[in-house]
C-alpha cells in the first residue's frame, strides 16, 4: 500500500457501534469515507444507529453539516461479520475496554483485512504494542483514541506502539485532520496522555466527596468556576461512566505498580450497585430516564 493510499483512505471500517463506535463512523462517513460498521448484533446496530441519526439531526439543526444528512448516513452500511471488512483500508475499533476482547479481535481482523490496511485502536488504557503483538502487521497497529462524544470533541490521540512505524502515524495524523481534529501522538503508555493526566483527578474528586470534603455541587463548581473547567469531575464521571473510570483505575494500578492509582472506595461500590452514571440514571448525581445515554 503506498503512502497516497493510507493518506486519502476511501474505505473504512469500525469495529464496535456504541456510543464510541457510532460517533468515530458519523466521523468518517461526514469526511466522505464509505463505512463499513460491525457488531455482535443487529440489537447493538441498531441502537449504534439511532445515535447516529440522533446526533446528524443535532448538527443539522446548527447547520454543522458538510452534506446533506441522507448523504452521510447512507455511506454508513451495517454488518455483524467481521470479514466484511475485507475492502477496509484502515479499520478502526472501538468494542469494549477488555483485554481479552482486544486481542481476539485484533487477531481475526489482522486475518480478514488487507496485507496493507492500518488497524486502529480507540482504546483508553489498553497497551498498543500488546494490541499488535497479537497480529502479524504490529508495524501497522496504531492507537487512534477519540474523547467522547467523537464528533465534538476536536482532539484526537494518536498512541505509537513499540512497532508502529513513522508512516503510520503520520497517516493517522493525516486522517486525524482530514476529520477536522486535532492530533497529539504519544508514546504507548498506561492511559497515553489524556487519561493519565485526567483520571486520576477524576479518582481524587471520588476521594474527597467520600471524605466529605465538600457535596457533590461543591467539588464540581470549585473546577468549573476555579479552573474553568466546562464540566466538573463527578459529572464527567457519570457521563464517561463509573465502571470505565474504575477498570481504568485498575489498569494503571495494576501496569504502573503505584499505590497513588488505588480506586476509591466509593467508586468501586457505587459500580457494584449498578450506579454507573448517566447509561443506568444514577451515578454521583442522578438523571431522569430519557438523558440515559
Amino acid at each position: 500500500m503506498t503512502a497516497a493510499v493510507l493518506t486519502e483512505p476511501k474505505v473504512a471500517g469500525v469495529v464496535g457501534a456504541g456510543t464510541m463506535g457510532a460517533g468515530i463512523a458519523q466521523v468518517c462517513a461526514t469526511a466522505g469515507l464509505s463505512v463499513i460498521l460491525v457488531d455482535v448484533g443487529m440489537k447493538q446496530l441498531e441502537r449504534g444507529k439511532r445515535i447516529i441519526a440522533d446526533s446528524l439531526a443535532k448538527f443539522e439543526e446548527r447547520r454543522k453539516l458538510p452534506h446533506p444528512v441522507a448523504e452521510i448516513s447512507g455511506r454508513i452500511r451495517t454488518s455483524t461479520d467481521v470479514r466484511d471488512l475485507g475492502a477496509a483500508e484502515v479499520v478502526i475499533e472501538a468494542a469494549s475496554e477488555d483485554t481479552k476482547i482486544k486481542l481476539d479481535l485484533f487477531r481475526r481482523l489482522d486475518q480478514v483485512c488487507p496485507p496493507g490496511a492500518i488497524l486502529a485502536s480507540n482504546t483508553s488504557s489498553i497497551s498498543l504494542t500488546r494490541i499488535g503483538g497479537a497480529t502479524k502487521r504490529a508495524d501497522r497497529v496504531v492507537g487512534m483514541h477519540f474523547m467522547n462524544p467523537a464528533p465534538v470533541m476536536p482532539l484526537v490521540e494518536i498512541v505509537r506502539a513499540i512497532a508502529t512505524t513513522d508512516e503510520v502515524v503520520e497517516a493517522i495524523r493525516a486522517l486525524s485532520v482530514r476529520f477536522g481534529k486535532t492530533p497529539v501522538v504519544t508514546k504507548d503508555s498506561p492511559g497515553f496522555l489524556a487519561n493519565r493526566i485526567l483520571v486520576p483527578m477524576l479518582n481524587e474528586a471520588c476521594f474527597a466527596f467520600e471524605e466529605g470534603l465538600g457535596t457533590r455541587e461543591d467539588i464540581d463548581t470549585v473546577m468549573r468556576l476555579g479552573m474553568s473547567h466546562p464540566m466538573g469531575p463527578l459529572a464527567l464521571a457519570d457521563f464517561i461512566g463509573l465502571d470505565v473510570l474504575l477498570g481504568v483505575l485498575e489498569v494503571f494500578q495494576r501496569d504502573l505498580g503505584d499505590p497513588k492509582y488505588r480506586p476509591a472506595p466509593i467508586l468501586r461500590r457505587y459500580v457494584d450497585a449498578g450506579w454507573l452514571g448517566r447509561k443506568t440514571g444514577r451515578g454521583f448525581y442522578e438523571y431522569p430516564t430519557g438523558t440515559v445515554a
